[in-house]
C-alpha cells in the first residue's frame, strides 16, 4: 500500500499569555518570572526564524553508483540549493506577482518519481539512461561542440535527452515564483509524476504486460483522487508534465503499444503537458522538446542569437535523419535520396547508427551551416529535430501541418509563413523539386524568416536556473502561465 501524502504542517500557534498576565505584573522581580520570559522570547524568535526560512530544492544523483543517492524535495523537507534571495517564500506573500494564482506541488510517494531515478539502470533494456538523466535532467555538459560555438556559451550546452521533460519541469516547479506551500491558497495543483519514465521502463521489454505498463499511472490516480484538493473540482485545476508523446499513453487494447493512462477515468480532467499532443484533446498541451541549449541569463540568449544571426551558411538546405525501412513508402528515405541528388545545395546527415546520438557535434554543425532544414514527421508526427534546427537559426521546412502548426501554438509565431516553409509532401512524392521551391525565396525574405526564428529562440528552450531566467520567459514559463490562464478562465465550471 502506498503511503499517504504528508499533510503540510499547520501554522504554529502563538503562545497565549492571558492566563499569566497578572502573575507577571505581581511577580516581576521573581527569578522564575525572568526564566519564563526568557523561554517565551526564545520560542517566539524560533517561530519567526522557521517561518521565514527560504525553500528551494534540487534532485541529485550519481549515475555510476549502484544505488545512486537521490534527494527528492518534498513539501516538508527540502535540500537548500539557493541563497537567501530565493523568491519562493517571499513571493508567497506578494499576491500582485502572481495574478493568475499560485501553484501547489504535491509531495508524492517516492514510488512515482524518485525511485524511478534511483533505479535508472532499469529504465532501458539496451543502454543505461542514468547519465542522460543526471544534472537535474539536463545531462552532461556538451564539451564536444566547443569548437563550434562561442567559448562563453559552452556552459549553456548539455547532452539533454528528449524524454527528460518530467525532471526539468519538476525542478522548475519546486522553485517557481508562484509556488505556494499552503494548498488552501493554491488555484492550481501540479502532480510531479514521471509518467514517461514509468511507462518507458516497459515499452521495449518483450515480456511486459499491459498491467505492467499501467501500474504506475493507475496507482497514481488512486492516490491523487483521495486528496482533499482534488475532490473540490474533480481534478479540473490539476496539471502534469508527461515526457513522451501523447500516443504512448493512449493504448486502446491490451496487445497494443504503450499504456492506457490518458484513457483512465481519473485522467479525464487533468491538463497534460506533452512533447506531442493529440490536437483534438482539449486537455493535451504540446510543449517544446528539450534541446541541448539551457541558457542561464538573458545575456546568454542575446549572445547566442547574435552568433546564429551572423553565422555564414554555406548550404541552401539540409536533412538530418534516418530511413524507416519498416514503413511502406517511407518519406524520410525519399528526402534522403532527394538530397543526395541535389548534393550541390543540400547537406545530408544520415542518422543511421549512432551518428546523431548525444555526444556528437554533427547535427549542430549541419543546422548551423544551412539556411533551411527539412523537417518531415518522425516516428510520430513531431520530432525533436524541429527545435534543434530552430535553435541553430535554421528555417524549418514542414511537410505535415501536424508536425508543428497544430502542436505548439503557445510557443511558435501565429503566422507559419513568417518563420517556416510548408511544402505538400504529395508534390514531393510526385517529383517537385524542394531546391526549386527554396531558391524562389529572395535573400530579404530568407533573412526575415531567419530573424523570426531567432526572435523566438527563448520561447522554445528551457533555462538552466531552477528559478528561471531573470527578465525572460522561456518555454517553461510560457507553458505554466498558459495552464494558469486556462484554469482561471475556466472558473470552476465543468467542461463535461
Amino acid at each position: 500500500m502506498l503511503p499517504n501524502s504528508n499533510n503540510p504542517p499547520s501554522k504554529p500557534k502563538s503562545p497565549d499569555f492571558s492566563d499569566r498576565k497578572n502573575s507577571f505584573l505581581i511577580s516581576f522581580h521573581n527569578p522564575r518570572t525572568w526564566l519564563i520570559l526568557t523561554l517565551l522570547l526564545f520560542q517566539i524568535l524560533l517561530l519567526f526564524t522557521l517561518r521565514s526560512r527560504p525553500f528551494s530544492a534540487y534532485i541529485t544523483f550519481h549515475p555510476h553508483s549502484s544505488s545512486p543517492p537521490l534527494t527528492l524535495p518534498t513539501e516538508s523537507s527540502a535540500a537548500v540549493h539557493a541563497d537567501s534571495s530565493s523568491t519562493i517564500t517571499q513571493v508567497d506573500n506578494v499576491t500582485d506577482l502572481c495574478p493568475l494564482g499560485k501553484i501547489y506541488v504535491y509531495d508524492l510517494p517516492l514510488f512515482f518519481n524518485a525511485e524511478l531515478i534511483q533505479n535508472c539502470n532499469e529504465l532501458n533494456p539496451w543502454i543505461s539512461p542514468c547519465e542522460a538523466l543526471s544534472n537535474d535532467g539536463f545531462g552532461r555538459e556538451a564539451t564536444a561542440i566547443s569548437n563550434l560555438i562561442p567559448e562563453s556559451l559552452i556552459r549553456s550546452w548539455y547532452w539533454t535527452d528528449q524524454f527528460a521533460l518530467e525532471l526539468i519541469y519538476h525542478n522548475r516547479m519546486l522553485n517557481y515564483r508562484c509556488r505556494t506551500l499552503e494548498p488552501e491558497s493554491a488555484s492550481t495543483f501540479y502532480i510531479p509524476f514521471y509518467a514517461g519514465l514509468a511507462v518507458g521502463k516497459y515499452l521495449f521489454k518483450n515480456n511486459s504486460s499491459a498491467k505492467d505498463r499501467d501500474l504506475h499511472c493507475e496507482l497514481l490516480l488512486n492516490w491523487v483522487q483521495n486528496q482533499t484538493y482534488w475532490q473540490r473540482t474533480d481534478g479540473w485545476d490539476h496539471f502534469i508534465s508527461m515526457g513522451r508523446i501523447s500516443w504512448d499513453f493512449r493504448r486502446s487494447k491490451d496487445e497494443d503499444w504503450g499504456s492506457s493512462c490518458i484513457y483512465m477515468p481519473g485522467m479525464r480532467n487533468i491538463t497534460r503537458l506533452l512533447i506531442e499532443k493529440n490536437p483534438w484533446d482539449y486537455f493535451d498541451i504540446g510543449v517544446p522538446y528539450p534541446t541541448g541549449f539551457h541558457p542561464s541569463t538573458a545575456d546568454d540568449i542575446a549572445q547566442w542569437q547574435n552568433f546564429v544571426r551572423h553565422r555564414e551558411r554555406k548550404t541552401l538546405f539540409c536533412f538530418a535523419g534516418a530511413t524507416r525501412g519498416f514503413i511502406k513508402n517511407d518519406f524520410r528515405g525519399l528526402l534522403l535520396n532527394h538530397c543526395y541528388s541535389e548534393s550541390d545545395s543540400c547537406r545530408v546527415l544520415d542518422c543511421a547508427g549512432s551518428k546523431c546520438s548525444n555526444g556528437t557535434s554533427e547535427i549542430m554543425e549541419t543546422f548551423l551551416d544551412s539556411d533551411f532544414c527539412l523537417q518531415p514527421r518522425g516516428d510520430s508526427f513531431t520530432r525533436r529535430s524541429i527545435f534543434d534546427c530552430m535553435v541553430a537559426g535554421s528555417i524549418p521546412v514542414f511537410f505535415w501541418k501536424r508536425t508543428a502548426y497544430y502542436q505548439y501554438e503557445w510557443f511558435l509565431p501565429g503566422e507559419p509563413e513568417s518563420y517556416s516553409v510548408f511544402i505538400d509532401r504529395y508534390a514531393v512524392k510526385n517529383g517537385s523539386s524542394i531546391k526549386a521551391v527554396l531558391e524562389n525565396f529572395s535573400k530579404e525574405k530568407v533573412k526575415s524568416m531567419r530573424e523570426k526564428v531567432i526572435e523566438n529562440i527563448a520561447k522554445i528552450v528551457y533555462g538552466k536556473p531552477n528559478e528561471g531566467i531573470n527578465g525572460v520567459k522561456d518555454a517553461f514559463d510560457i507553458a505554466v502561465e498558459g495552464v494558469l490562464k486556462r484554469i482561471k478562465k475556466h472558473g470552476g465550471e465543468y467542461k463535461w
